[in-house]
């Protein structure tokens, strides 16, 4: 899939996928909106808001209030690609979120997924 593709993609429709792939693993909506938090800089409320709206999954990464400078901590791949070596800075964000969903999913404590 390119990367237009899935920047233009539906915020509200993406979102709630990561959502039932955590909790598939017994992992809860608390816990993505947590993580997402973290990497982003959005309040929970905002997140949460942003899933009524028609906003781009690219644009919910662009607009994002601070992403957090520990994201490059981020290593490991995710869909065969390793995501420090993703040169699009934004699918690299994109695959930042993906990759803190699959460590939730995995049973990573929250202090380990936030890099703490």
């Amino acid at each position: 899939m390119d990367n237009e593709k899935v920047f233009s993609m539906s915020f509200a429709k993406v979102y709630p996928m990561l959502i039932a792939k955590a909790e598939r693993k017994g992992r809860t909506r608390e816990d993505v909106l947590e993580v997402t938090a973290w990497l982003t800089g959005y309040t929970h409320d905002q997140i949460e808001s942003l899933l009524a709206s028609d906003l781009s999954y690219g644009d919910f990464f662009r607009k994002a209030p601070a992403l957090n400078p520990n994201r490059a901590l981020i290593k490991g791949s995710i869909c065969g690609v390793k995501v420090e070596l993703i040169e699009d800075p934004l699918m690299q964000n994109i695959r930042y979120l993906d990759k803190l969903v699959d460590e939730l999913a995995k049973g990573k404590s929250m202090e380990k997924i936030m890099r703490k």
